[in-house]
């Protein structure tokens, strides 16, 4: 058997140990080409617009996605809704915070704990049925859970936390 090159194995290895420390998706956020649909601010790495990170929806719909089926309280009948692990989204913009503060267009806010995220699968959603979400129908964005999954979903907080019309993102220490 062929003895491998120790310089070979190392240069392997660094590329593999890069790749897999790599979030989901690049940080390099771009510059937003239409309307703004979500700023980012408070305790972030990644910025594009002073302070802030701004994403308009073609940005959004840019990046890995996800699509649950799922009733919701507010609906009738199964929603097939796309969009944006939530904890994803905030790792790949070097969030580094104990919450978010997520506000609506109306100034509806609420705090959720980064570190109940990755297990709750919360996700922004700007798509339902394939279709960007209007204002009237909760869009452009709308934080949801995959309630049909399971009743662990099925909680007054998680259903406090499905903020809809969301614009803002605060990131908090």
């Amino acid at each position: 058997m062929p003895r491998l090159n120790a310089t070979l194995i190392a240069t392997t290895l660094a590329f593999v140990g890069a790749f897999l420390t790599t979030p989901a998706f690049s940080a390099d956020l771009g510059t937003p080409q239409g309307e703004i649909v979500l700023t980012v601010t408070g305790s972030i790495e990644s910025t594009n617009q002073g302070d802030a990170a701004v994403f308009d929806l073609e940005m959004l719909e840019a990046l890995p996605s996800e699509t649950y089926k799922t009733t919701t309280i507010w609906t009738d009948d199964v929603q097939v809704l796309t969009g944006v692990p939530l904890f994803d989204f905030l790792e790949s913009i070097g969030a580094e915070g104990s919450y978010i503060t997520a506000t609506a267009v109306n100034d509806y806010a609420i705090d959720i704990p980064i570190n109940e995220m990755k297990s709750s699968r919360a996700l922004m959603a700007y798509h339902n049925f394939g279709e960007p979400m209007s204002l009237r129908d909760k869009g452009p964005l709308w934080i949801v859970f995959p309630f049909d999954e399971g009743p662990e979903y099925q909680t007054e907080i998680n259903y406090s936390r499905s903020i809809w019309q969301l614009s803002k993102i605060e990131v908090v220490k």
